[in-house]
């Protein structure tokens, strides 16, 4: 995919910059696979905020994406769909046993290519198989954590898992984020990484595209009162006169709320530390 620039006719469309979506499906989605929903504009079901600077946006609706990747027959690309919903692309896939399924879109993928999932399919962007029949070097998404749940990680554009190797009764994982963790080899992924790489250099070139995704607009703390947070208050302009905090007191530069999980002891090298 390519990026799309527009001509300066406004302040706005002089720094927008968005993915080219000129090859993908213009019609509307797979009826049966997809579904209402609501937006709950950061509420809760007391009807209080509590994620702030979230509400309206366009409305939209949901597609069923099928993570298991459990039919073991051959599917065929029928087309590939922009999805509101995420980052990534989705491809639906017409399969041979007269059912469809939206799956997450792999780069390279195009409509007519055959894929198929199980222990006999090759080492083709696509396909799917267990962790313990894939090579060693491979790039894989859509990774299951545990076998038999759905892919969890590498779902986002462009990303994408390095297998290491193998030890034991594991796989050794290097995570784009420079994590490297162990996970069973029973445990599916696909083959290939993440449609729409070009994701990340988007340019949103205005608010009002923002309020369009649900983003409010989100004031600082030092541009309010005491009474509304911690760093407001103060003659003139300030910068604070604390270290950052939430409109609570808890600090925002790394306090770690993270409960400890029984997958930790498999996680051999956690990501690297921001500079």
């Amino acid at each position: 995919m390519a990026l799309k620039s527009y001509k300066p006719y406004t302040k706005s469309n002089r720094a927008t910059i968005i993915v080219d979506k000129s090859s993908l499906w213009k019609g509307p989605s797979y009826k049966p696979l997809t579904i209402g929903q609501k937006n709950s504009s950061g509420r809760n079901n007391y009807g209080r905020i509590t994620s702030r600077s979230k509400g309206a946006g366009h409305k939209h609706k949901y597609r069923l994406i099928d993570f298991f990747r459990n039919k073991e027959v051959e599917g065929t690309v029928e087309r590939i769909e922009y999805d509101p919903n995420r980052s990534a692309f989705i491809a639906l896939i017409d399969y041979s046993d007269k059912t469809k399924e939206y799956i997450i879109c792999p780069q390279g993928l195009k409509k007519g290519d055959k894929i198929y999932s199980g222990k006999d399919a090759k080492i083709e962007t696509g396909h799917c198989l267990r962790l313990k029949d894939i090579p060693p070097g491979t790039s894989i998404h859509n990774v299951e954590l545990v076998p038999n749940t759905g892919g969890k990680l590498a779902r986002s554009a462009g990303s994408s898992v390095v297998l290491s190797g193998f030890d034991g009764e594991h796989a050794i994982l290097k995570l784009s984020s420079g994590e490297t963790r162990k996970v069973s080899l029973n445990c599916k992924a696909t083959i290939g990484a993440v449609s729409n790489p070009d994701q990340k250099n988007i340019k949103i070139g205005k608010a009002g595209r923002n309020r369009w995704r649900g983003k409010r607009p989100h004031v600082r703390g030092v541009a309010m009162n005491p009474v509304d947070h911690p760093l407001g208050g103060g003659e003139g302009k300030t910068s604070g006169g604390r270290h950052p905090v939430s409109p609570w007191g808890q600090s925002a530069k790394g306090l770690k709320t993270r409960k400890p999980q029984r997958s930790d002891k498999l996680i051999i090298a956690r990501r690297r530390k921001k500079k």
